[in-house]
């Protein structure tokens, strides 16, 4: 039996109800799989609840949804948390919450530093790329987008987190490979640094409070490569 489609529906889901798909949803299933009234597919919500039902009544505005059962998947492995000094390029940036999202990021937060360069954050077409990253990856968490943060915030937000790691290019401080610190076994949160880097002085800070500087190779990688190199080695590792 070939695998199920699947949607994403932000909504409540209970065994024997019927639910109104998104109209987004709705063009999809119905110009793109034209999918007609009694193929089944799967539903979820992003938190975990993965429903299967059939298609009670499809058009080109409206999908609605019998929901047949549910149930709730545990989140595989541990949580990285990434925090990312985005650059001014969007396209850049979509690829970054695409891919890291199909890697199993547990959020993605936009970290304002002194080297920041002010990013345009088009919050409903990134929760879009991140639904659909999920739906891709058949996944049934989806990744929290947070707002922009400075890194005090992120310092404190973090602060009981186990495993605090922050990724720079300056040759002035010691520095492990990330391979060798994180730990399979525990929740991570890792800062990676903007187009130009952290200032020594956010260096200074994040080690003060307990982030380790770390590497992430030879090379040096532009930010959004830097980022996804952390969470693919942390979905492998998990």
């Amino acid at each position: 039996m070939s695998e199920l489609h699947r949607f994403f529906y932000p909504g409540e889901m209970t065994a024997n109800s019927t639910v109104t798909l998104e109209p987004d949803t709705t063009k999809h299933i119905w110009q793109v799989l034209r999918m007609n009234e009694g193929d089944r597919l799967m539903l979820t919500d992003g938190k975990g609840v993965v429903a299967k039902g059939q298609i009670e009544f499809v058009e080109r505005h409206k999908c609605t949804v019998h929901i047949n059962e549910t149930t709730t998947e545990n989140r595989h492995g541990n949580r990285l948390f990434l925090c990312v000094g985005f650059t001014k390029n969007n396209s850049r940036n979509e690829w970054l919450l695409e891919k890291a999202a199909e890697l199993g990021v547990s959020s993605i937060m936009p970290v304002a530093t002194s080297r920041y360069q002010k990013t345009h954050i088009r919050h409903d077409r990134w929760s879009k790329i991140l639904q659909s990253a999920i739906l891709q990856s058949q996944q049934s968490y989806l990744p929290e987008l947070l707002p922009i943060s400075s890194v005090l915030q992120v310092i404190e937000m973090y602060r009981d987190v186990p495993q605090k790691f922050i990724a720079h290019c300056m040759v002035s401080d010691t520095k492990h490979p990330l391979t060798e610190m994180l730990k399979p076994t525990e929740d991570a949160v890792i800062l990676i640094g903007p187009e130009g880097d952290f200032t020594q002085d956010e260096v200074d800070l994040c080690i003060g409070h307990g982030f380790l500087p770390v590497s992430l190779g030879n090379n040096r990688l532009r930010t959004e490569t830097a980022a996804i190199a952390a969470a693919a080695y942390y979905n492998l590792i998990t």
